[in-house]
C-alpha cells in the first residue's frame, strides 16, 4: 500500500467516525427532547402547603381511607403523603379505578382556605398488572 492509499484509508475512517458520532449525538438529542414532554411533576401535600394559593399545579398522594364523600361531579377526599393531609374538592367525575388507599394525582388550585380545588383527577398506578378479582 502506498502512502497516498494509507492517507485515504485514515481519512475515510475519520469521516466514518465523525458520521457515527454525529448520528449518536443526534439520536440522543431527539430522545431527550421526546422524553421532556412525558415527564409529569406534581407536589406532595407537604410541599403544596408551603406554596402560594391560586397557582394551577398538580398534587399527588394517597387517598386516605374513609375520606371520600359526595357523588357525581362534586366529590371531596383527603390526599396524604404520610406527613400532611390536604382536603381535595373535585368538580369532575372520578375515574372508575379511583379507590381509597391508592395513589392519585389531582390538577387544580390551592384555595386560601387550604382546600385544593381539583378540575382533573388521575389515578396513579404501578406498572404491575393485576387481574380483576372474580365478581368485580
Amino acid at each position: 500500500m502506498t502512502v497516498g492509499g494509507t492517507r485515504r484509508a485514515l481519512t475515510s475512517r475519520w469521516r466514518l467516525l465523525v458520521v457515527v458520532l454525529v448520528a449518536v449525538a443526534g439520536t440522543g438529542v431527539l430522545a431527550m427532547s421526546g422524553l421532556q414532554g412525558t415527564t409529569v411533576y406534581y407536589l406532595t401535600p407537604t410541599e403544596i402547603l408551603g406554596s402560594d394559593p391560586g397557582e394551577h399545579v398538580r398534587l399527588g398522594g394517597l387517598v386516605e381511607v374513609g375520606t371520600v364523600r359526595g357523588t357525581g361531579d362534586q366529590v371531596e377526599f383527603v390526599l396524604t403523603d404520610g406527613t400532611q393531609d390536604v382536603l381535595v374538592a373535585a368538580t369532575v367525575a372520578l375515574p372508575r379505578v379511583f379507590t381509597e388507599g391508592e395513589g392519585a394525582v389531582v390538577e387544580g388550585t390551592l384555595g386560601a382556605d387550604g382546600v385544593f380545588h381539583a378540575d382533573q383527577v388521575m389515578v396513579r398506578h404501578s406498572n404491575e398488572y393485576r387481574a380483576p378479582e372474580a365478581g368485580s
